[in-house]
């Protein structure tokens, strides 16, 4: 797993969105450092990212290799399309996972916060689960004005309503967990070793230190559901 293919996928996977060559190749320098020999070229990853569209090709692989403008990303196959299609229309027509109510307590209690943030929160990637949410409502996404290329994530309005509360700052426990998830994101970010450049935490959070109060969004989101059902 310590391969220059294994660590580009990976990286692309958690990424979750377009990125260019060259922010690929300063992520994995940064990550690499002296042991492997530093700095990581865009020839390097040139030749890496072919080697990975191959295996990628393969018929028992499920993913692709997409490129376009000079950025890359992992995207699933087109010929599996109907397969996800089922998946998303059983998502709607099924309450929220644990998987979503936790994505959305952090978002409703941290937001606005990037999907790297709530990545190191949860410790996973969150692409999907946030696609999710942003599809039923829940949740709202604007361009990160410290990043043009990046999103950050807020409740919705149709959320707070659900919840039968004015705003968000009623929610339980408010305060203590606003205060929690920035200790949480400060904690994240170390200027000695650059990991805010590289934007992928190798640390995961412990979700012992970072469990929202889902019961409440859980409880509320399904009393919402059921006055609409009368």
């Amino acid at each position: 797993m310590d391969s220059l293919l294994a660590k580009i996928e990976a990286v692309l996977f958690a990424y979750g969105e377009p990125i260019s060559i060259e922010r690929l190749s300063k992520i994995l320098s940064a990550q690499s450092g002296s042991a492997s020999g530093g700095k990581i070229t865009t020839a390097d990853l040139e030749t890496a990212l072919k080697d990975l569209e191959i295996e990628l090709s393969r018929q028992e692989r499920g993913i692709i290799l997409i490129k376009n403008n000079g950025k890359i990303q992992l995207a699933t196959k087109p010929e599996l399309t109907s397969l996800l299609e089922d998946i998303i229309k059983q998502e709607f027509t099924e309450d929220l996972t644990p998987a979503a109510l936790e994505t959305l307590s952090i978002i409703a209690y941290a937001g606005p916060i990037s999907r790297a943030d709530i990545e190191f929160i949860r410790g996973v990637n969150s692409s999907f689960t946030i696609r999710n949410l942003l599809l039923r409502g829940l949740i709202e996404r604007t361009i990160d004005p410290k990043r043009a290329n990046a999103y950050i994530y807020t409740a919705s309005f149709d959320l707070i309503k659900r919840l039968g509360i004015l705003k968000v700052e009623d929610l339980p426990d408010y305060e203590k967990y606003k205060q929690m998830v920035k200790n949480l994101h400060e904690a994240s970010l170390n200027p000695v070793e650059q990991k805010a450049e590289v934007l992928i935490p190798e640390e995961q959070a412990q979700a012992e230190e970072s469990q929202m109060p889902v019961d409440f969004l859980e409880e509320n989101n399904q009393a919402a559901d059921n006055k609409q059902n009368i």
